[in-house]
């Protein structure tokens, strides 16, 4: 049974059509981002799932249960993190934390949430101060507890790192692979690309409400251009035809810089009679795939 299961969901609003006929699953034990720019139906589809939001059409299952038909269920093993923290300024935010404990009817292991504490740095004097206090990086590592907090089977988060400084993000990315060997599942939306190729599993894209891209993280890495630079001993003449899907980027009388999709084989055979001296290939970035898909939606 996949975590969840998301089978053809419309959502319009008039003749806006925010997620259009959208099917995915989200495997146990994965960490899955959800991609897209603003306005993409990212939030309109974490809405549904947790319904905050009743599709045009399609439905969505989590964890066996109808998001909408069974609602309560479904939410009850859930730990989600909203984009904004949008609850009463004049709780404390040991208020919040319990609260919203009790809304899905969890015992909360006060000694995790006090780990949790420790690592995102959050000490019980912040708990004991309101939300109308807090920064906006204090509201995000708050929320980050409240998420976490039940060890639930299933983590929804919306732009997770928003408003945290570095550490605090090298925090939440140790967080997620202590959720991931425990056989947690996480579904992330996010907008860092970097951090996507960093903890995810799988990336999902979607573009104008649809879905335009599922894949494998170490697929799609395969996939990106790698930068190539090669030197040599002497001068060597204006560089040769090149094979397909090596593209120059810029040459000198003893180096070129290129970028080569695919095996490295057809680069090599091409160079092999010149006076190589050296040949330095840099991992190719996810963020040139993904980028590309982005692109092609604004044209």
């Amino acid at each position: 049974m996949a975590p969840i299961s998301i089978r053809g969901v419309t959502k319009r609003y008039g003749n806006l059509l925010a997620v259009n006929n959208l099917s995915l699953e989200v495997f146990q034990g994965e960490i899955l981002g959800f991609l897209g720019l603003n306005g993409a139906g990212k939030t309109t589809t974490i809405r549904i799932l947790l319904d905050l939001l009743r599709p045009t059409s399609g439905n969505a299952v989590i964890l066996g249960h109808d998001c909408q038909a069974d609602g309560l269920r479904a939410r009850q093993n859930i730990g989600y993190l909203p984009g904004e923290m949008g609850i009463y300024s004049d709780l404390t935010g040991r208020e919040v934390l319990d609260l919203l404990a009790g809304l899905n009817g969890h015992t909360i292991d006060k000694s995790f949430r006090h780990e949790l504490q420790g690592r995102l740095e959050f000490p019980d004097s912040d708990l004991r101060r309101r939300l109308r206090e807090y920064s906006t990086g204090m509201k995000r590592k708050l929320g980050l507890i409240q998420a976490f907090q039940s060890d639930p089977l299933l983590l929804i988060l919306d732009e997770p790192t928003e408003g945290l400084d570095p550490l605090m993000q090298e925090s939440f990315y140790k967080l997620l692979v202590g959720v991931k060997e425990r056989g947690r599942t996480v579904f992330m939306s996010s907008h860092v690309l970097s951090e996507v190729d960093r903890v995810c599993d799988r990336i999902a894209l979607v573009r104008k409400g649809e879905l335009v891209l599922l894949s494998n993280v170490e697929e799609l890495r395969k996939l990106a251009a790698r930068p190539v630079r090669v030197s040599f001993a002497e001068d060597v003449p204006v560089a040769p035809a090149l094979p397909p899907g090596i593209e120059i980027i810029e040459t000198g009388p003893r180096s070129w810089s290129l970028r080569v999709e695919g095996p490295m084989g057809p680069l090599l055979r091409a160079i092999a009679g010149l006076p190589l001296r050296d040949i330095e290939i840099a991992e190719a970035k996810l963020e040139d795939v993904i980028l590309k898909y982005y692109r092609d939606g604004a044209e």
